[in-house]
C-alpha cells in the first residue's frame, strides 16, 4: 500500500492500514518546511505508526500460546518517504509499478488528479483513492480513470483484481461516523446498504443470565474480575480472553459474561413526528379572525340568494348570480323592480363593501405565510430529545443530511445566513437558529437544555469548546460530541472533559480520526465494509460473492460458520446485474434495501449470491487466498 499526502489524514490511514489490516505501508510525505534536500529520501517510521506499533506490542506479549482465532500476526509497519510532490519518479522508487492500492490525499485536487493519472500509467491494475474536495469533479475522474483500465485491463485479469477508483471526501466520511455518535455515543459504526451498524456491548441483566443476541453476537468480552493475568482482552487471559465470533453453544455457556452484538442505528423522536409538508396549508395562510369573518359574509351572501329567489321567483342559480353581481356592484340600479328586490341590492351592497377589506386582508396574510413557509423554522415548543448541530458548513450540512435520513429531530445554529447547508435545513424543514453560539441566549434558543445530543462542527475549534462547555452548564448529562483538528487536542479536551463531568456522555473527535477508516477500508477494497475494534483485537466486515468461496459455496449457512473465523450475517437479495458495486456508498432513499439480515439457518447459499459476513483478519485472508486458489484451478 502508498499513501500519498500533506496533513494528518495520510499518517492516520498509514497507521490503520499497518495495524488494523496488517499491511506494508509506504508513506509519502512533503519534506519538513525550511528543508532543503534530496527529493525523495527514506526515513524511519512516522509518529503515528510507531505509537502504534509500540502498542501493539506493548499489549500483544504472549504469556502462552495463543487461543484459536486470535490474530496474532504483525503487520510490516510503515515506511516514510519524503517527496515535495509524488511525481513520476517519486511513485516509480517508491513501488507503484508493484503495489496494490494508492491513497492521494493532499488537500490540491488538481495534485491528486496529476498523480491518478500517472499511477494508472505505471500500473494499470491499481487501486485508486482519491481524496477529492469537488465532488462533481471527482466523480468524473473515477469514470476517466476506470475507463482508462478498461482499455488497458484483459477482462480476465481485470475480474480477479478490483483496480476501481474510488473518490472520497473528508465530509462524506465523517458524517456516518458523527452521526452514529449523536445518537448512540459510538463511532464504532458500519455502513452497509443505507443502514448504520454498531457494536454495542451489552451485559446481562443478572449473573447468570444471558444477554440479548441483537443482529448477531459478535464477541463474548473478557472477565474484568476473575482474570489471572490481570490483563484484560490481550491473550494472557486464558480462557476468559475475549472470544471472537462464538457459536450458539458458547454463548450459552458463558452465561453472565458480557458480550458485543450487532445492532442497527435507529433513534425514537421524543416528540410526536410533525406534518412535514412543504406548502402552507389553509390554516397557516389566514387567521382564526379572518376565516371567521369570510364564512360570516358567505353566509349573508347565501342567506341573500335564498331570499332573493323566493322574492323573485327566480330559479336558485339565476338568483345566485343575480346576487353576486350585486355584491361586487355590476348589476343595474333596481330602480324600477319591487321594493324587497331594492332593499336586497343594497344589502347586498353593504355585504359587498365588508367584503373588500376582507379580501386584502386575506392576500396581504397569504404573502406573509408563504414568506414565511420560505423562510428558516424556530423551534417548536415543547421540543425535547432532538440532536442541536453547531455549523451548517461542508461537515454539518452531511452530517444534518444523514440524520434526516434517520428520522432525528435536528436544531441547527448558524451565524452565517449564507452558509451552505442553510438551503438545505429550509428545503427539509429543519429549524434553525441564526446566530453566534457563543453569545448568550443563542443555545437556549435552540432548546439545548431538553436536547438529546450537542454536535459542535463549526470549523473553529475554540467555538466548539466553548459552546460545549457552556451546554454542560445548562445540560448537565447532554452527551456532547465536539469535531476538533488536532489530533492530541482532541485527545487532551476528551479526558479533561470526562474527568469534570464522570456521569456525562462526551466525545471528542477530531477530522483525521474519523475519516482514516473510511479511506482505509476504500485502500483494502469495495469488499471491506469497515473494522470495529473488540477490546484489543478486530473484525472485519465484508461483502464477497460466493462464486469461487470453496468455504460458502454450495454450503448451508450454518455449514459456512467458522466459530472464531467467519460468520455469514447478511444476504444480498438484489439482482446481480443491479447490484452496486460499493455497499458503503451513500444510499439512494427511493430505492429499499437488498440485504437480509434476519437469514435462516438452513439457506443454502448459491454462486450468483452476494453475503456480507464479519471475520478476524486471519479468517479474511484464508477466504480471499482460497477464492484465489479455487480461480487459478480453473483457469
Amino acid at each position: 500500500m502508498v499513501v500519498c499526502g500533506d496533513d494528518a489524514l495520510a499518517h492516520r490511514i498509514a497507521a490503520e492500514l499497518a495495524d488494523v489490516y496488517r499491511q506494508a505501508v509506504t508513506l509519502v510525505v512533503p519534506p519538513p518546511a525550511g528543508f532543503e534536500g534530496a527529493a525523495s529520501r527514506p526515513t524511519n517510521l512516522s509518529r503515528a505508526s510507531t505509537l502504534l506499533g509500540r502498542m501493539s506490542a506493548a499489549v500483544g506479549r504472549p504469556g502462552g500460546p495463543p487461543p484459536d482465532g486470535a490474530d496474532t500476526g504483525q503487520g510490516a509497519g510503515v515506511r516514510e518517504v519524503t517527496a515535495a510532490v509524488p511525481d513520476e519518479q517519486v511513485l516509480a522508487a517508491v513501488g507503484v509499478a508493484r503495489a496494490a492500492a494508492l491513497a492521494l490525499l493532499h488537500e490540491d485536487d488538481e495534485a491528486n488528479m496529476r498523480a491518478a493519472f500517472l499511477a494508472r500509467r505505471l500500473n494499470p491494475r491499481i487501486r485508486l483513492v482519491l481524496r477529492m474536495y469537488n465532488r462533481n469533479l471527482g466523480r468524473r475522474m473515477a469514470e476517466l480513470l476506470d475507463q482508462a483500465t478498461d482499455l488497458t485491463v484483459p477482462e480476465n485479469v481485470r475480474g480477479r483484481h478490483d483496480t476501481s477508483t474510488i473518490v472520497l471526501s473528508d465530509a462524506d466520511t465523517t458524517a456516518p461516523a458523527l452521526a452514529a455518535t449523536a445518537v448512540a455515543g459510538t463511532r464504532k459504526i458500519v455502513q452497509a446498504d443505507g443502514l448504520l451498524l454498531r457494536a454495542a456491548e451489552r451485559l446481562p441483566g443478572r449473573p447468570g443470565d444471558v444477554a440479548a443476541p441483537g443482529l448477531a453476537t459478535l464477541a463474548l468480552l473478557s472477565s474484568t474480575t476473575t482474570d489471572p493475568a490481570g490483563a484484560e482482552g490481550s491473550d494472557r487471559s486464558g480462557p476468559q480472553a475475549p472470544q471472537l465470533l462464538p457459536d450458539d453453544d458458547a454463548v450459552r455457556t458463558a452465561a453472565g459474561r458480557g458480550t458485543i452484538v450487532l445492532e442497527a442505528v435507529t433513534h425514537e423522536p421524543a416528540t410526536p413526528r410533525r406534518r412535514t409538508s412543504r406548502g402552507a396549508s389553509f390554516k397557516e395562510l389566514l387567521s382564526r379572525r379572518l376565516r371567521w369573518a369570510l364564512a360570516g359574509v358567505v353566509a349573508a351572501v347565501t342567506v341573500l340568494a335564498v331570499v332573493s329567489s323566493v322574492v323573485t321567483d327566480d330559479s336558485p342559480l339565476h338568483a345566485v348570480y343575480i346576487t353576486l353581481l350585486d355584491l361586487f356592484a355590476i348589476a343595474e340600479p333596481a330602480v324600477e323592480e319591487s321594493a324587497p328586490r331594492q332593499i336586497l341590492q343594497l344589502l347586498t351592497g353593504f355585504v359587498g363593501l365588508a367584503l373588500l377589506p376582507l379580501l386584502v386582508a386575506g392576500a396581504l396574510e397569504a404573502l406573509g405565510a408563504y414568506r414565511s413557509a420560505a423562510a428558516l423554522r424556530r423551534p417548536p415548543r415543547g421540543l425535547a430529545g432532538h440532536v442541536v448541530l453547531l455549523g451548517l458548513g461542508k461537515i454539518g450540512t452531511r452530517v444534518l443530511a444523514r440524520l434526516r435520513e434517520l428520522d432525528i429531530p435536528v436544531v441547527c445554529v448558524e451565524d452565517d445566513p449564507d452558509a451552505r447547508g442553510v438551503a438545505l435545513a429550509r428545503s427539509l424543514r429543519v429549524p434553525v437558529v441564526l446566530g453566534d453560539v457563543t453569545q448568550e441566549g443563542v443555545l437556549e434558543a435552540a432548546k439545548v437544555h431538553r436536547a438529546h445530543a450537542l454536535l459542535a462542527l463549526t470549523s473553529a475549534d475554540t467555538t466548539n469548546l466553548e459552546a460545549a462547555l457552556y451546554a454542560r452548564t445548562l445540560a448537565p448529562d447532554l452527551l456532547v460530541a465536539l469535531r476538533l483538528y488536532d489530533d492530541d487536542f482532541a485527545t487532551a479536551v476528551y479526558r479533561t472533559l470526562r474527568a469534570a463531568h464522570p456521569d456525562a456522555l462526551t466525545r471528542s473527535r477530531s477530522v483525521s480520526t474519523l475519516a482514516a477508516p473510511a479511506f482505509a477500508t476504500a485502500m483494502m477494497g469495495r469488499q471491506i465494509l469497515g473494522a470495529i475494534p473488540v477490546e484489543r483485537r478486530v473484525l472485519l466486515f465484508a461483502a464477497l460473492d460466493v462464486a469461487g468461496q470453496p468455504q460458502l459455496e454450495g454450503r448451508t449457512v450454518r455449514e459456512a460458520f467458522r466459530p472464531g473465523a467467519w460468520r455469514v450475517l447478511a444476504l444480498d437479495t438484489t439482482a446481480p446485474q443491479a447490484r452496486r458495486p460499493d455497499l458503503t456508498a451513500a444510499h439512494d432513499r427511493d430505492d429499499p434495501p437488498g440485504l437480509l439480515w434476519d437469514l435462516h439457518a438452513g439457506y443454502v447459499l448459491r454462486p450468483e449470491d452476494r453475503v456480507v459476513l464479519a471475520a478476524t483478519r486471519a479468517g479474511l485472508a484464508e477466504l480471499l487466498e482460497g477464492a484465489r486458489t479455487s480461480s487459478g484451478r480453473g483457469r
